[in-house]
Protein backbone atom coordinates (compact mmCIF):
# COMPACT_ATOMS: atom_id res chain seq x y z
CA UNK A 1 0.00 0.00 0.00
CA UNK A 2 2.91 2.62 0.64
CA UNK A 3 4.39 2.12 -2.79
CA UNK A 4 0.78 2.73 -4.32
CA UNK A 5 0.63 6.36 -2.22
CA UNK A 6 3.64 7.00 -2.85
CA UNK A 7 3.31 6.67 -6.63
CA UNK A 8 0.07 8.67 -6.33
CA UNK A 9 2.22 11.06 -4.32
CA UNK A 10 4.16 11.68 -7.18
CA UNK A 11 1.77 11.98 -10.02
CA UNK A 12 -0.07 14.14 -7.97
CA UNK A 13 -2.97 12.66 -8.43
CA UNK A 14 -5.84 12.08 -5.96
CA UNK A 15 -8.05 10.20 -8.85
CA UNK A 16 -5.45 7.59 -9.39
CA UNK A 17 -4.98 6.68 -5.70
CA UNK A 18 -8.92 6.44 -5.54
CA UNK A 19 -9.85 4.41 -8.52
CA UNK A 20 -6.95 1.43 -7.00
CA UNK A 21 -8.34 1.31 -4.37
CA UNK A 22 -11.67 1.06 -6.23
CA UNK A 23 -10.20 -1.99 -8.06
CA UNK A 24 -8.60 -3.48 -5.64
CA UNK A 25 -11.71 -3.67 -3.15
CA UNK A 26 -13.90 -4.22 -5.83
CA UNK A 27 -12.51 -4.11 -9.08
CA UNK A 28 -10.30 -7.84 -8.99
CA UNK A 29 -13.50 -9.60 -7.85
CA UNK A 30 -15.65 -8.12 -10.18
CA UNK A 31 -13.37 -9.21 -13.33
CA UNK A 32 -12.94 -12.74 -11.88
CA UNK A 33 -16.55 -13.16 -11.81
CA UNK A 34 -16.77 -11.55 -15.44
CA UNK A 35 -13.89 -14.24 -16.38
CA UNK A 36 -15.56 -17.28 -14.50
CA UNK A 37 -18.81 -16.61 -15.52
CA UNK A 38 -17.94 -15.83 -19.08
CA UNK A 39 -16.20 -18.97 -19.32
CA UNK A 40 -18.96 -20.85 -17.39
CA UNK A 41 -21.75 -19.36 -19.83
CA UNK A 42 -19.48 -19.82 -23.20
CA UNK A 43 -21.20 -21.37 -25.55
CA UNK A 44 -19.58 -24.50 -27.82
CA UNK A 45 -19.06 -21.78 -31.03
CA UNK A 46 -16.25 -20.12 -31.84
CA UNK A 47 -18.22 -16.77 -31.06
CA UNK A 48 -16.43 -15.33 -28.38
CA UNK A 49 -18.02 -13.95 -25.48
CA UNK A 50 -17.01 -10.23 -25.35
CA UNK A 51 -17.17 -10.19 -21.24
CA UNK A 52 -14.89 -13.05 -20.82
CA UNK A 53 -12.41 -11.52 -23.34
CA UNK A 54 -11.94 -8.63 -20.44
CA UNK A 55 -8.70 -9.71 -18.87
CA UNK A 56 -7.22 -8.50 -15.41
CA UNK A 57 -4.70 -6.78 -17.11
CA UNK A 58 -7.30 -4.41 -18.96
CA UNK A 59 -9.11 -4.34 -15.81
CA UNK A 60 -5.77 -3.42 -13.86
CA UNK A 61 -4.91 -1.47 -16.37
CA UNK A 62 -3.23 2.41 -15.16
CA UNK A 63 -4.62 5.48 -16.83
CA UNK A 64 -3.42 5.35 -20.20
CA UNK A 65 -2.13 8.72 -20.55
CA UNK A 66 0.08 7.94 -17.71
CA UNK A 67 1.49 4.87 -18.47
CA UNK A 68 4.78 4.11 -20.56
CA UNK A 69 5.70 3.80 -23.72
CA UNK A 70 6.21 0.33 -23.10
CA UNK A 71 2.93 -0.36 -21.52
CA UNK A 72 0.86 1.65 -23.73
CA UNK A 73 2.07 -0.83 -26.59
CA UNK A 74 1.42 -3.75 -24.82
CA UNK A 75 -2.11 -2.59 -23.95
CA UNK A 76 -2.76 -1.58 -27.75
CA UNK A 77 -1.15 -4.98 -29.11
CA UNK A 78 -3.34 -6.98 -26.33
CA UNK A 79 -6.60 -4.70 -27.48
CA UNK A 80 -5.98 -5.68 -31.27
CA UNK A 81 -5.44 -9.32 -30.67
CA UNK A 82 -8.78 -9.41 -28.61
CA UNK A 83 -10.80 -7.24 -31.38
CA UNK A 84 -9.50 -9.08 -34.77
CA UNK A 85 -10.75 -12.27 -32.71
CA UNK A 86 -13.73 -11.03 -31.72
CA UNK A 87 -14.93 -9.48 -35.21
CA UNK A 88 -12.67 -11.71 -37.49
CA UNK A 89 -11.06 -9.70 -39.80
CA UNK A 90 -7.31 -7.56 -38.72
CA UNK A 91 -7.90 -4.34 -36.66
CA UNK A 92 -5.78 -1.74 -35.60
CA UNK A 93 -5.73 0.17 -32.75
CA UNK A 94 -4.07 3.60 -33.42
CA UNK A 95 -2.41 5.89 -30.76
CA UNK A 96 -1.68 8.88 -32.46
CA UNK A 97 -0.99 11.74 -30.92
CA UNK A 98 -2.67 15.41 -30.75
CA UNK A 99 -1.51 17.41 -33.55
CA UNK A 100 0.48 20.70 -32.96
CA UNK A 101 -0.82 23.82 -32.95
CA UNK A 102 -4.64 23.09 -33.98
CA UNK A 103 -7.05 23.09 -32.17
CA UNK A 104 -10.45 22.08 -33.73
CA UNK A 105 -14.08 23.77 -34.26
CA UNK A 106 -16.84 22.72 -35.75
CA UNK A 107 -19.98 25.25 -37.25
CA UNK A 108 -22.95 23.67 -39.05
CA UNK A 109 -25.71 26.16 -40.80
CA UNK A 110 -29.02 25.16 -39.70
CA UNK A 111 -30.71 26.81 -42.96
CA UNK A 112 -29.27 24.08 -44.97
CA UNK A 113 -29.64 20.93 -43.03
CA UNK A 114 -32.57 18.90 -44.19
CA UNK A 115 -32.88 16.68 -41.29
CA UNK A 116 -31.93 13.36 -43.13
CA UNK A 117 -29.91 11.70 -40.29
CA UNK A 118 -27.34 10.92 -42.68
CA UNK A 119 -24.68 12.15 -40.59
CA UNK A 120 -26.26 9.94 -37.89
CA UNK A 121 -25.92 7.29 -39.70
CA UNK A 122 -22.62 8.00 -40.95
CA UNK A 123 -21.59 8.43 -37.28
CA UNK A 124 -22.39 4.76 -35.93
CA UNK A 125 -20.67 3.32 -38.65
CA UNK A 126 -17.38 5.20 -38.53
CA UNK A 127 -17.47 5.12 -34.86
CA UNK A 128 -18.57 1.62 -33.90
CA UNK A 129 -21.39 2.33 -31.75
CA UNK A 130 -24.06 -0.51 -31.06
CA UNK A 131 -26.49 -0.95 -33.74
CA UNK A 132 -29.45 -2.43 -31.72
CA UNK A 133 -30.09 -3.60 -27.82
CA UNK A 134 -29.05 -1.14 -26.66
CA UNK A 135 -29.31 1.65 -29.57
CA UNK A 136 -26.31 4.50 -29.14
CA UNK A 137 -26.23 6.98 -31.30
CA UNK A 138 -24.40 9.72 -30.37
CA UNK A 139 -25.63 12.38 -32.54
CA UNK A 140 -29.19 13.66 -31.97
CA UNK A 141 -31.16 15.74 -34.52
CA UNK A 142 -33.83 17.80 -33.28
CA UNK A 143 -36.92 19.17 -35.00
CA UNK A 144 -37.72 22.64 -34.13
CA UNK A 145 -40.26 25.26 -34.99
CA UNK A 146 -38.79 27.80 -37.11
CA UNK A 147 -40.63 30.45 -34.74
CA UNK A 148 -38.52 29.33 -31.62
CA UNK A 149 -35.38 30.57 -33.30
CA UNK A 150 -35.13 34.55 -33.15
CA UNK A 151 -32.33 37.03 -33.27
CA UNK A 152 -32.19 40.28 -31.09
CA UNK A 153 -31.68 43.15 -33.49
CA UNK A 154 -28.79 45.02 -31.80
CA UNK A 155 -27.05 42.05 -31.24
CA UNK A 156 -26.42 40.62 -34.23
CA UNK A 157 -23.19 42.17 -35.07
CA UNK A 158 -21.87 41.30 -31.61
CA UNK A 159 -20.65 38.87 -29.37
CA UNK A 160 -17.12 39.31 -31.56
CA UNK A 161 -14.66 40.32 -28.98
CA UNK A 162 -12.23 43.17 -30.20
CA UNK A 163 -9.01 41.61 -29.12
CA UNK A 164 -8.06 38.45 -27.38
CA UNK A 165 -4.72 36.69 -26.25
CA UNK A 166 -4.57 34.76 -29.97
CA UNK A 167 -6.21 37.00 -32.36
CA UNK A 168 -9.63 38.51 -33.07
CA UNK A 169 -11.99 35.63 -32.00
CA UNK A 170 -11.77 34.76 -28.75
CA UNK A 171 -10.16 31.38 -29.74
CA UNK A 172 -8.38 31.07 -26.71
CA UNK A 173 -11.59 29.58 -25.25
CA UNK A 174 -12.96 27.81 -28.32
CA UNK A 175 -14.66 30.49 -30.69
CA UNK A 176 -16.70 33.16 -31.18
CA UNK A 177 -19.55 34.56 -29.75
CA UNK A 178 -18.89 34.90 -26.22
CA UNK A 179 -21.74 37.49 -25.89
CA UNK A 180 -25.21 35.51 -27.27
CA UNK A 181 -26.30 37.10 -30.42
CA UNK A 182 -29.50 35.16 -30.48
CA UNK A 183 -31.43 32.74 -28.83
CA UNK A 184 -32.58 29.24 -29.77
CA UNK A 185 -35.61 27.66 -27.63
CA UNK A 186 -36.16 24.18 -27.32
CA UNK A 187 -39.26 24.09 -25.79
CA UNK A 188 -41.48 22.52 -28.57
CA UNK A 189 -38.40 20.48 -30.15
CA UNK A 190 -38.91 16.64 -31.40
CA UNK A 191 -35.93 14.82 -30.98
CA UNK A 192 -37.29 11.69 -32.12
CA UNK A 193 -39.06 12.44 -35.39
CA UNK A 194 -40.00 8.92 -37.54
CA UNK A 195 -37.42 7.97 -39.83
CA UNK A 196 -39.94 7.39 -42.65
CA UNK A 197 -41.02 11.21 -42.48
CA UNK A 198 -40.12 12.93 -45.62
CA UNK A 199 -37.85 15.91 -44.96
CA UNK A 200 -36.71 18.63 -45.44
CA UNK A 201 -40.57 20.03 -43.38
CA UNK A 202 -40.15 23.74 -44.43
CA UNK A 203 -42.15 25.54 -40.89
CA UNK A 204 -39.05 23.40 -39.15
CA UNK A 205 -35.73 23.65 -38.69
CA UNK A 206 -33.58 20.87 -38.07
CA UNK A 207 -30.35 20.85 -35.60
CA UNK A 208 -28.04 17.82 -35.40
CA UNK A 209 -26.82 17.84 -32.03
CA UNK A 210 -23.83 15.91 -30.15
CA UNK A 211 -20.66 16.28 -28.11
CA UNK A 212 -20.07 20.44 -28.21
CA UNK A 213 -16.48 19.75 -27.16
CA UNK A 214 -16.31 22.69 -24.91
CA UNK A 215 -13.86 24.61 -23.68
CA UNK A 216 -15.21 24.75 -20.17
CA UNK A 217 -16.51 20.76 -19.69
CA UNK A 218 -18.84 20.12 -16.80
CA UNK A 219 -18.33 16.04 -17.40
CA UNK A 220 -14.32 16.51 -16.87
CA UNK A 221 -14.86 18.34 -13.69
CA UNK A 222 -17.67 15.95 -12.71
CA UNK A 223 -15.61 12.92 -13.06
CA UNK A 224 -14.42 11.30 -10.40
CA UNK A 225 -11.57 9.37 -11.19
CA UNK A 226 -10.48 11.48 -14.33
CA UNK A 227 -11.34 9.19 -16.92
CA UNK A 228 -12.37 12.35 -19.49
CA UNK A 229 -10.31 15.03 -20.20
CA UNK A 230 -10.12 17.26 -22.61
CA UNK A 231 -6.96 16.95 -25.14
CA UNK A 232 -4.80 19.52 -26.66
CA UNK A 233 -6.66 19.85 -29.48
CA UNK A 234 -9.79 21.04 -27.07
CA UNK A 235 -11.35 17.76 -27.65
CA UNK A 236 -13.01 15.90 -25.09
CA UNK A 237 -12.14 12.24 -24.76
CA UNK A 238 -12.95 9.22 -22.50
CA UNK A 239 -10.60 6.24 -21.43
CA UNK A 240 -12.99 3.26 -21.46
CA UNK A 241 -10.50 1.17 -19.04
CA UNK A 242 -10.29 3.78 -16.76
CA UNK A 243 -13.89 4.77 -16.61
CA UNK A 244 -15.83 3.22 -13.89
CA UNK A 245 -19.34 3.57 -14.98
CA UNK A 246 -20.55 5.85 -12.43
CA UNK A 247 -22.47 8.33 -14.82
CA UNK A 248 -21.90 11.78 -13.02
CA UNK A 249 -20.33 12.90 -16.66
CA UNK A 250 -23.84 12.42 -18.15
CA UNK A 251 -25.54 14.01 -15.53
CA UNK A 252 -23.23 16.96 -15.99
CA UNK A 253 -23.42 17.78 -19.26
CA UNK A 254 -26.23 20.18 -20.34
CA UNK A 255 -26.24 18.40 -23.84
CA UNK A 256 -27.51 15.02 -23.21
CA UNK A 257 -24.31 14.17 -25.32
CA UNK A 258 -22.76 11.32 -23.22
CA UNK A 259 -24.07 7.39 -23.24
CA UNK A 260 -23.75 4.94 -20.77
CA UNK A 261 -23.72 1.02 -22.14
CA UNK A 262 -25.88 -0.77 -20.41
CA UNK A 263 -25.70 -4.19 -22.16
CA UNK A 264 -22.80 -5.25 -24.41
CA UNK A 265 -22.53 -3.43 -27.63
CA UNK A 266 -24.08 -4.71 -30.41
CA UNK A 267 -21.52 -4.40 -33.80
CA UNK A 268 -22.28 -6.98 -36.69
CA UNK A 269 -18.59 -8.45 -37.45
CA UNK A 270 -19.29 -7.56 -41.26
CA UNK A 271 -20.28 -4.00 -40.33
CA UNK A 272 -16.70 -3.02 -37.76
CA UNK A 273 -14.79 -0.85 -38.76
CA UNK A 274 -11.17 -1.96 -38.18
CA UNK A 275 -9.21 1.03 -37.98
CA UNK A 276 -9.64 2.45 -34.64
CA UNK A 277 -7.80 4.72 -31.90
CA UNK A 278 -7.53 4.21 -27.97
CA UNK A 279 -9.50 7.22 -27.17
CA UNK A 280 -11.50 6.94 -30.34
CA UNK A 281 -13.84 4.65 -32.14
CA UNK A 282 -12.10 1.20 -30.68
CA UNK A 283 -15.29 -1.25 -29.28
CA UNK A 284 -16.18 -0.10 -26.13
CA UNK A 285 -17.39 -2.38 -23.18
CA UNK A 286 -20.42 -2.69 -21.38
CA UNK A 287 -20.75 -0.58 -18.61
CA UNK A 288 -18.65 2.34 -19.36
CA UNK A 289 -19.80 6.16 -21.27
CA UNK A 290 -19.14 6.74 -24.81
CA UNK A 291 -19.62 10.40 -26.58
CA UNK A 292 -18.91 12.02 -29.91
CA UNK A 293 -14.65 12.88 -30.53
CA UNK A 294 -14.87 14.88 -33.88
CA UNK A 295 -13.77 11.38 -35.30
CA UNK A 296 -10.13 11.64 -33.63
CA UNK A 297 -8.96 8.79 -35.46
CA UNK A 298 -9.63 10.95 -38.63
CA UNK A 299 -8.81 13.73 -37.46
CA UNK A 300 -6.13 13.21 -36.07
CA UNK A 301 -4.61 12.10 -39.53
CA UNK A 302 -5.61 15.61 -41.04
CA UNK A 303 -8.99 14.06 -42.54
CA UNK A 304 -12.66 15.44 -41.87
CA UNK A 305 -15.15 13.94 -39.46
CA UNK A 306 -17.49 11.02 -40.78
CA UNK A 307 -20.68 13.29 -40.96
CA UNK A 308 -19.31 15.64 -42.49
CA UNK A 309 -18.82 14.19 -44.96
CA UNK A 310 -21.85 12.17 -44.99
CA UNK A 311 -23.70 15.65 -45.04
CA UNK A 312 -25.69 16.14 -48.77
CA UNK A 313 -25.95 19.57 -48.29
CA UNK A 314 -22.99 20.99 -47.29
CA UNK A 315 -24.01 22.41 -43.66
CA UNK A 316 -20.97 20.85 -42.07
CA UNK A 317 -17.66 22.90 -41.77
CA UNK A 318 -14.51 21.81 -39.57
CA UNK A 319 -11.01 23.58 -39.09
CA UNK A 320 -8.41 24.54 -37.22
CA UNK A 321 -10.05 27.33 -34.92
CA UNK A 322 -6.34 28.88 -34.66
CA UNK A 323 -6.03 29.15 -38.54
CA UNK A 324 -7.46 32.31 -39.88
CA UNK A 325 -8.05 31.01 -42.83
CA UNK A 326 -9.89 27.71 -41.44
CA UNK A 327 -14.06 27.45 -43.04
CA UNK A 328 -14.71 28.16 -39.59
CA UNK A 329 -12.80 30.88 -38.99
CA UNK A 330 -14.35 32.55 -41.97
CA UNK A 331 -17.65 31.92 -41.04
CA UNK A 332 -17.02 33.25 -37.21
CA UNK A 333 -16.46 36.81 -39.15
CA UNK A 334 -18.90 36.76 -41.12
CA UNK A 335 -22.06 34.83 -40.37
CA UNK A 336 -24.59 35.08 -37.53
CA UNK A 337 -22.83 32.57 -35.07
CA UNK A 338 -24.72 30.92 -31.50
CA UNK A 339 -23.90 28.42 -29.48
CA UNK A 340 -26.47 25.58 -28.34
CA UNK A 341 -27.56 26.39 -24.03
CA UNK A 342 -24.87 29.07 -24.45
CA UNK A 343 -26.02 30.10 -20.87
CA UNK A 344 -24.38 27.56 -19.72
CA UNK A 345 -20.78 29.10 -20.10
CA UNK A 346 -19.07 26.28 -21.19
CA UNK A 347 -17.88 27.44 -24.36
CA UNK A 348 -18.53 25.11 -26.55
CA UNK A 349 -16.29 24.84 -30.04
CA UNK A 350 -18.91 23.69 -31.74
CA UNK A 351 -21.06 26.73 -33.45
CA UNK A 352 -24.68 26.96 -35.18
CA UNK A 353 -24.82 29.44 -37.85
CA UNK A 354 -27.29 31.34 -40.20
CA UNK A 355 -26.13 31.25 -43.77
Amino acid sequence: MSDEKSEANNNNDHATTSRRDFLKNVGIAGASMLMADGAAAEPATDAPDPDAEITAAEWLQGHFVLMSDEDKQEAIQRLEKRYSAQYGKKTTVSNAPPLEGVLFGYALDITKCIGCRRCVHACVKENNQSRYNPVIQWIQVMKIPRGNLAFAADKLNEGYPESSAMGDYGVQVGGNAYAPVGGLSTEHAQSYYADDEPVPDKSFFYVPVQCQQCEKPPCVKACPVRATFRDPNGIVVIDYNWCIGCRMCQLACPYQARHFNWGTPNIPPEEMNPKTHYFGNRPRMRGVMEKCTFCLQRTREGRNPACLEACPVGARKFGNLLDPESDVRRILASKKVFRFKDEMSTYPKFFYYIG
